[in-house]
């Protein structure tokens, strides 16, 4: 920060932040001397900039109330930092929109050499993760009007669109957001059924302060919720597996989103819901693991059929189809 011009804007950014410093902190912060801190204030009032100087015991310099000036100055780290967040978040379910004009605003803003770097960046980056598709991405309002209620433990009142696409009215008293695998929750306590629900935010409809408050349950965790909700979602086939490995290594190869695991005799017990046993039978041979199925018998079956078929697979030439 040798530039003066720099220094000088960073003097505008450390009162912006504090709203009120004495001259030594400046001058501490900035690497100047008080004589300096003094010059660069008559810079700033020069350019129109309401900075006033106080005397006295806990007199310092400070920008006039309500006064906001919000100029851009980043490094190139910090540019690559907002650029690589923004398109991380598009890609996690952030709504599509926002990202496209908060770029397009930081894009005008830059200088132009630093610009054509940040051009670049969003040109040649590439994500491994699968982008979800648009209807996954809530509304923003929404977003932020949960996270203020969840933050103030206040209730709100939904209308919330199910999966079968029925709507309906619920008081909900919103305990905390999670983002999964690009889609947004919202978990608490649902008037409605009486019991802690988790809600995906881009069926929520609408989302209003119901004039209440409440206290969640000490030691609540919704990130635990959503992935236990998530792995008891009730698909038709129940399964019991033991697989022949720890605990420890189970849970680094399977998320709890996937299924319940705990320590049995033999090694682990995998609990899970599945939609189809073919699914399920791939899931297990992927692990690598001996396992032993307990239920339903037809999985059994189906993993007599998967090793047919790799065995045919292997010993068989086969063409493209």
């Amino acid at each position: 920060m040798s530039h003066p011009t720099t220094r000088v804007l960073a003097m505008l950014e450390l009162l912006q932040a504090r709203h009120h410093l004495t001259g030594g902190e400046l001058a501490s912060r900035l690497g100047v001397d008080q004589w300096t801190v003094r010059r660069y204030a008559g810079r700033l009032a020069g350019l129109g900039i309401p900075v006033t100087a106080e005397r006295g015991r806990y007199g310092g310099y400070r920008l006039m109330p309500g006064y906001r000036l919000p100029p851009l100055m980043l490094t190139d780290d910090e540019a690559a930092a907002v650029v690589i967040g923004l398109l991380a978040a598009e890609r996690l379910g952030h709504p599509v929109a926002g990202i496209a004009t908060a770029l397009a605003k930081i894009q005008r803003v830059l200088p132009a050499a630093l610009g054509e770097r940040v051009a670049a960046l969003r040109q040649t980056l590439g994500f491994t993760q699968r982008q979800q598709s648009p209807a996954a991405a809530p509304d923003t309002g929404t977003v932020l009007a949960l996270a203020h209620a969840a933050s103030q433990r206040q209730r709100v009142r939904i209308r919330y669109r199910s999966f079968a696409g029925q709507d309906s009215e619920r008081d909900l008293d919103p305990y905390g957001l999670v983002l999964h695998a690009g889609r947004w929750y919202v978990t608490g306590h649902d008037g409605k059924s009486g019991q802690v629900r988790t809600f995906r935010v881009d069926r929520v409809l609408d989302a209003r302060p119901a004039g209440v408050s409440f206290d969640p349950p000490a030691d609540f965790d919704p990130r635990d919720h959503v992935a236990r909700s998530l792995a008891a979602v009730p698909y038709p086939h129940e399964i019991e597996v033991v697989l022949a490995t720890t605990l420890e290594a189970a849970q680094r190869r399977i998320p709890p989103t996937a299924a319940t695991l705990a320590e049995t005799d033999g090694g682990v017990l995998l609990t899970a819901r599945a939609e189809r046993l073919p699914g399920a039978a791939a899931m297990l041979a992927g692990l690598g693991w001996p396992f032993t199925v307990r239920r339903p018998a037809a999985l059994r079956d189906e993993v007599r059929a998967l090793a047919g078929r790799l065995q045919n697979w292997s010993e068989e030439p086969r063409s493209v189809p």
